[in-house]
């Protein structure tokens, strides 16, 4: 085509696309640039603005690491992330929720009842509960993969005070499907916003605070993993977390009890001579055939 035009652009690149393309790259790429051009005509987008798009992309690779993300951080400040998950949630399970960029792969085995605070200062919490599947079965041998961030607010992999896997667990659960650990209480935190993601974040006005959460993966054979967060309904960030990644099945309470009810059979009982916070949540697996279209 020699006559491209800005009325003509985007046809000519479907025109261009082989036949033989693999159907979803075709349908995914032609609705991809379909947007992109129909966006840039819609806001006339200027050189400058152009230039700046570009910028932020080389950014993102320019600081990206192993253990930092700014391209998901990007997806998840735009509500990308939130969306995606949200349209291949599981029907009747647990709501899925952001992965996050600090997720460290690996984590050390974490015996069920075992404990994650350590030497940490903070209140404690105890979290458990019951893996099941959509008919409320315990799912022995599930495996749930845990992290949060320390005190200070910040993950392992972004503190050089914390060894790398500060605040990780890998537990597996026996046949009851129990799972329990206790831990220091979350705290509220900010995004990183020394990099790209910062600037759009400044330049849309807006805020980097997230709502403090626990992160889970959980995984069995036969059923659909789950990405998740699970939310206090305290916290003062729980109704504008800034990725998006708050439902309601996800908020939990937490309810103060005395030393004197600290649970039997977890690696502190008998050492905790101090008021604590406990949770339970139980997370439902679904199997493939109850994911949304």
């Amino acid at each position: 085509m020699r006559n491209v035009t800005k009325d003509n652009i985007t046809d000519v690149f479907m025109d261009y696309m082989s036949k033989e393309a693999d159907p979803r790259m075709h349908e995914v790429m032609g609705s991809l640039v379909k947007h992109l051009h129909d966006f840039a005509r819609e806001t006339n987008l200027t050189h400058d603005e152009w230039r700046t798009g570009i910028a932020f992309l080389e950014g993102c690779a320019a600081i990206e690491t192993e253990d930092r993300h700014e391209f998901v951080l990007a997806s998840d400040v735009l509500g990308l992330s939130s969306l995606v998950d949200m349209l291949h949630s599981s029907v009747d399970a647990t709501s899925s929720s952001v992965l996050g960029p600090f997720h460290i792969s690996g984590a050390p085995p974490l015996a069920v009842g075992g404990d994650m605070k350590r030497h940490f200062g903070g209140p404690i919490l105890v979290a458990e509960g019951t893996i099941k599947d959509t008919d409320g079965n315990p799912i022995s041998g599930a495996q749930l993969d845990i992290w949060q961030t320390a005190p200070n607010g910040l993950y392992a992999s972004q503190d050089d005070d914390q060894d790398r896997f500060s605040f990780h667990g890998l537990m597996t659960v026996g046949a009851d499907g129990r799972y329990a650990f206790s831990t220091v209480k979350p705290v509220e935190y900010t995004v990183p916003t020394d990099g790209p993601v910062g600037d759009i974040l400044r330049a849309c006005g807006r805020h980097p605070w997230r709502p403090s959460h626990l992160h889970y993966i959980v995984t069995a054979p036969g059923y659909n993993s789950l990405v998740t967060e699970i939310f206090p309904s305290d916290d003062p960030y729980l109704d504008q977390d800034t990725v998006f990644g708050v439902r309601d099945d996800l908020v939990m309470k937490y309810v103060e009890k005395p030393a004197v009810e600290f649970p039997d059979g977890m690696e502190i009982s008998g050492q905790v001579n101090e008021p604590f916070l406990y949770v339970e949540f139980d997370v439902m697996l679904s199997t493939a055939d109850t994911l949304k279209s």
